[in-house]
């Protein structure tokens, strides 16, 4: 399954020699956004990945738009951090130590901007907990907007007004647990329609022992100088779902 940053503009004069003539000066490049992809907690689907499931679409969005793409096998420090100005946390299937929490909040709180997309709750509970954001004890299945006859598939077009929806008809899911933002600072920034499910019981059908109404499968917020995305699910950017609306929505993760 399954923020934005104004970047300063940095220049840096250079001269450059040829024999004993002196080329004008001129301006270096701008310093690019650096995007982190952590692969440091057990990922299954990497940049580097190509093929269906890979993630290397994702990232080649980030570097459309001007990312300087970097990926990190090591342990979440205020060192590793300073490596990128936005955080891609994309399925982890190992839990983050309570030093790299802390680590990551203190790089928020001073301006970094982080994107959490979950495939199973519990490597990242305790984080999205740091932050005010809970997770459903099951997935979501969709009565309305169904894609290829498959309730955990689905398209989202209720939408709010946010930086991340600009322009957005709607989006596709494959596979959604509901987001419960529980701090001020966060909000809901896509959701289901009332007719969604969760299978509390676990008979995978609908009944009276399961919650049906809008889950929220998007938030967003700001956490001192930074901010934070969450997304129910990660499938819906791998390369074989990131296209359309997907891939704008995908986009906007680095929208100043």
């Amino acid at each position: 399954m399954t923020a934005s940053l104004r970047v300063p503009s940095l220049f840096s004069l250079a001269a450059l020699l040829a024999g004993f003539a002196v080329a004008p000066a001129r301006a270096a490049e701008p310093a690019r956004l650096a995007v982190l992809f952590d692969e440091a907690h057990g990922q299954r689907l990497h940049v580097s990945g190509s093929g269906p499931l890979g993630l290397s679409a994702f990232s080649a969005v980030f570097a459309s738009r001007g990312g300087a793409v970097r990926t990190s096998t090591h342990l979440l420090t205020p060192e590793t951090l300073d490596r990128g100005r936005v955080l891609i946390l994309s399925g982890p299937f190992e839990p983050l130590a309570a030093g790299e929490i802390e680590a990551a909040a203190t790089w928020v709180e001073k301006g970094g901007a982080m994107a959490v997309m979950l495939s199973v709750e519990p490597p990242v509970g305790a984080l999205l907990h740091r932050f005010g954001v809970s997770v459903s004890n099951g997935v979501i299945r969709e009565k309305e907007g169904v894609l290829g006859g498959q309730p955990l598939n689905f398209r989202v077009n209720r939408l709010k007004p946010h930086a991340l929806t600009r322009g957005l008809g709607g989006f596709s899911i494959y596979g959604a647990w509901a987001l419960l933002p529980t701090a001020w600072e966060f909000e809901t920034v896509a959701e289901t329609s009332p007719a969604a499910w969760v299978d509390l019981n676990g008979n995978q059908k609908f009944d009276k022992g399961d919650v049906q109404q809008s889950f929220a499968v998007v938030v967003a917020g700001t956490r001192g100088k930074g901010r934070i995305a969450v997304f129910g699910d990660d499938a819906m950017f791998q390369n074989q779902f990131l296209r359309g609306d997907n891939r704008l929505l995908a986009s906007w993760l680095l929208a100043r």
